[in-house]
């Protein structure tokens, strides 16, 4: 890349605003007053993310290409919802750029009419929308229009303990013997550990419910969570973490689980592929030298893992740069950028970038290859695809919970199917457009 003037690189002006109440940012993003000009910039709304701070470095290189100067704010993931739950309410044109979770956000956004339609502008061919993962490319799409494009892709990864297995489990009933074989409870080590907090562990119990068969909606809509398949994978969780997980299994989340097998005290743990450096990290990780890295194993349906994407750019409805919006959606997601983006270790959602081996060089070798085999595999979707996404998740987890207490799981099954079924109803009736 060439080098940018020193006056056109202050004009990139970046605001890290993570530790700052949301009240602070909401004002920092501007009024949003005054007639759209040259001179008016960009503004760009993310979340306090590696591939946010990757952009970021490189906004002087798309200002020169694009003659306007961008404004980027970054926030929390819980100040960013805040602060577009406030503006987009209020119609605020002071955002142009919106960064977000297509599988928390988009339904909702798009329902509200916060979202411009992208279903024209993808179509460029220069812009390579068929280049883009086929189960992520549909997250991207709401009632038959395209309002995000994907940066960020997430799977999930099996992290193992070299120095106890000679190889990683290939199905998810040898990783259910290894777990239970490697469990010693008194000597405080564990054969597998996961997260089983209620609403918390869905996203990744996910990948387990569609190797079973099953999802968590019907094709026509319906629970699928009372389903003979569902229930079989409720209960192969629940047991995997009943009995060879730790104590407390159900209190556990990403922060309390990634410690454990950080800390050398479990052999197995699935968890997102893009924890891995916590296991790499000599200040926090005792298994550096011994972390393996797989695929998802396969099920009775085969290895069918989540491949979503985790964070997306959108243009925002009301913004009065909607063609220069796009602009940047087309420099930051194109082949170019997410090919840069991904060689340095920030997994993106082009089926051409990865397959590059230049671009996953920055990964373990072992771990590359476990993304490529469960982006190859993967669907896309980790959560319901409901307007309330927490309310959803948080009935859909109580099997979870009963199967690693060790409860009747048929039972919970059976109460939690009833109340998904009522909530879908409902929660269809608020998609309506």
């Amino acid at each position: 890349m060439t080098s940018t003037p020193p006056a056109l690189t202050r004009r990139a002006l970046l605001t890290a605003t993570a530790g700052a109440g949301t009240t602070a940012a909401l004002a920092a993003c501007g009024s949003g007053s005054g007639a759209v000009g040259p001179d008016t910039p960009l503004r760009i709304a993310a979340v306090n993310h590696v591939w946010s701070q990757a952009i970021a470095e490189r906004l002087p290189e798309f200002e020169a290409l694009s003659g306007r100067r961008v404004s980027m704010q970054m926030l929390t993931a819980d100040q960013l919802g805040s602060s577009y739950n406030v503006k987009l309410n209020a119609s605020a044109t002071d955002i142009d750029v919106m960064m977000l979770r297509p599988l928390q956000d988009q339904l909702l956004f798009a329902r509200n009419g916060w979202l411009a339609d992208l279903s024209d502008r993808v179509t460029d061919p220069a812009f390579a929308w068929d280049d883009v993962q086929a189960a992520v490319r549909e997250r991207s799409t709401t009632r038959g229009s395209v309002y995000s494009v994907p940066v960020v892709t997430e799977r999930p990864a099996l992290y193992y303990r070299k120095d106890l297995v000679a190889a990683p489990p290939q199905t998810l009933d040898d990783l259910l013997e290894q777990a239970l074989t490697l469990t010693d409870r008194d000597a405080g080590t564990f054969g597998y550990v996961g997260r089983g907090q209620r609403a918390g562990a869905v996203s990744q119990w996910s990948s387990f419910l569609f190797s079973f068969g099953g999802d968590f909606t019907t094709d026509d809509g319906r629970s699928g969570i009372g389903s003979e398949q569902a229930r079989a994978a409720y209960a192969y969780y629940g047991r995997l973490l009943h009995e060879a997980g730790p104590p407390g299994a159900t209190n556990m989340s990403l922060e309390q689980a990634m410690p454990i097998f950080a800390q050398g005290k479990a052999a197995f743990y699935v968890d997102a592929d893009a924890i891995y450096t916590n296991f790499l990290d000599p200040t926090i990780s005792t298994v550096m030298d011994t972390v393996g890295f797989a695929p998802f194993p396969a099920g009775p349906a085969g290895a069918v893992p989540y491949n979503v994407p985790s964070w997306a750019l959108a243009v925002n409805g009301f913004s009065r740069l909607q063609d220069e919006a796009w602009t940047f959606l087309q420099w930051a997601a194109g082949p170019e950028r997410v090919s840069e983006i991904q060689s340095a270790g920030i997994p993106g959602a082009r089926t051409s970038v990865w397959a590059d081996p230049a671009t996953t060089a920055a990964f373990p070798p072992e771990l590359a290859e476990a993304m490529r085999v469960n982006t190859e595999n993967g669907t896309g979707h980790d959560r319901p695809e409901v307007i309330q996404v927490g309310r959803a998740r948080d009935i859909v987890g109580r099997p979870l919970v009963a199967g690693i207490l060790g409860e009747d799981v048929d039972l919970a099954a059976d109460d939690a199917d009833a109340e998904f079924a009522d909530f879908l109803v409902r929660d269809n009736r608020q998609q309506e457009f």
